[in-house]
């Protein structure tokens, strides 16, 4: 017999237990058992889930004034170019029929405004809003700059559109007697964007910081005194921008604008009685949203039914297959004894 040359025995494998797949293996056996219990435990568990949520959500209180067509004369005057700045106040009474206890916030709610787009998501300058160079304004078309080549700050159409009503809640303790409702404007962000994503270019004065830019168009303030009240807030950690950045999913949504500061009269939440806010810088179709929430969020079904519906599903599986099972099982049964 002719012995095989050198260069062929190279090429097998060696004669080793891993590559001659000797190794000792496991194979996985689903038995019935097995498969119908975990069908039953993650049926009863989910469903179980989706109940005490759809349960938490309906203890939430919501209340939600759209004051689109009551201050629809605000936003005629706004419509032309020479009012734009102008400001418009109108005041919109409600009434709370009960009291809202605990931590309540602040939402505002816009219909059919499409943060989703593309281009619209594109438009800003995450080296600009991290304080790294407040003059990159590369991908920020079509709000780059000013007429005069001025870079714009914070740029980009996101930017640019950003919520701009002025909304204070007031409380009428009586006929003649009416208080502000204290709002506080800090804790809404998340924190990564806080302290990770948004930053000033540094501790200086922000005057000086943002000098030789520009405001967006649709500002009424530059930056740097966007809270005249505290300066904390000014530049890119002011937390109305950060909120406004986070473009929402879906065309009508809801974002944080404050939180019940629960001092003096408002201790225990919001009483009821009669309220009104006035509503200044008015454009679009929106909504304020009073709400209070629960260790699972707010008022939204979303995830309970999510839950409710994977357990169901999960459950008539079971009982389908604990059927087909038996009916097989019985079968078996009877052609032995035949």
């Amino acid at each position: 017999m002719e012995e095989m040359p050198q260069h062929r025995l190279s090429r097998l494998p060696d004669n080793s237990a891993l590559k001659q797949q000797k190794l000792p293996a496991h194979r996985l056996h689903f038995t019935t058992t097995r498969v119908l219990f975990v069908f039953f435990t993650t049926g009863i568990f989910c469903l179980c889930m989706g109940i005490i949520l759809m349960l938490s959500a309906r203890r939430t209180q919501e209340i939600e004034i759209n004051y689109t067509r009551t201050c629809a004369n605000c936003a005629k005057l706004r419509e032309t170019a020479s009012n734009f700045d102008k400001e418009c106040t109108c005041s919109i009474p409600f009434y709370l029929s009960e009291k809202m206890k605990g931590k309540v916030y602040m939402y505002y709610k816009l219909h059919g405004f499409h943060q989703n787009l593309y281009r619209y998501i594109r438009s800003r300058s995450n080296r600009q809003l991290v304080g790294k160079d407040v003059k990159a304004v590369e991908n920020c078309y079509p709000f780059k700059t000013s007429n005069n080549d001025t870079p714009i700050v914070p740029c980009g159409a996101i930017a640019n559109s950003m919520f701009n009503d002025t909304i204070i809640l007031s409380y009428n303790i009586n006929s003649s007697v009416q208080i502000k409702v204290p709002m506080l404007k800090t804790g809404l962000t998340w924190w990564t964007d806080k302290y990770i994503k948004f930053q000033n270019p540094s501790l200086k004065n922000l005057a000086d910081e943002f000098r030789g830019t520009t405001k967006p168009p649709n500002w009424p303030n530059p930056i740097y005194e966007l809270d005249k009240k505290d300066p904390r807030n000014n530049g890119f950690l002011n937390e109305d921008l950060i909120v406004w950045m986070r473009t929402a999913a879906f065309p009508t949504f809801k974002k944080l604008y404050g939180r019940l500061n629960q001092t003096h009269h408002f201790i225990e939440g919001l009483p009821a009685g009669s309220y009104n806010f006035p509503v200044t810088r008015f454009q679009g179709e929106k909504s304020v949203v009073l709400s209070t929430l629960t260790w699972c969020g707010g008022n939204s079904l979303f995830l309970g039914l999510a839950y409710t519906v994977t357990g169901a599903t999960a459950l008539l599986a079971a009982f389908a297959m604990k059927a087909i099972h038996m009916m097989l099982k019985n079968k078996q049964m009877s052609f032995f004894h035949q």
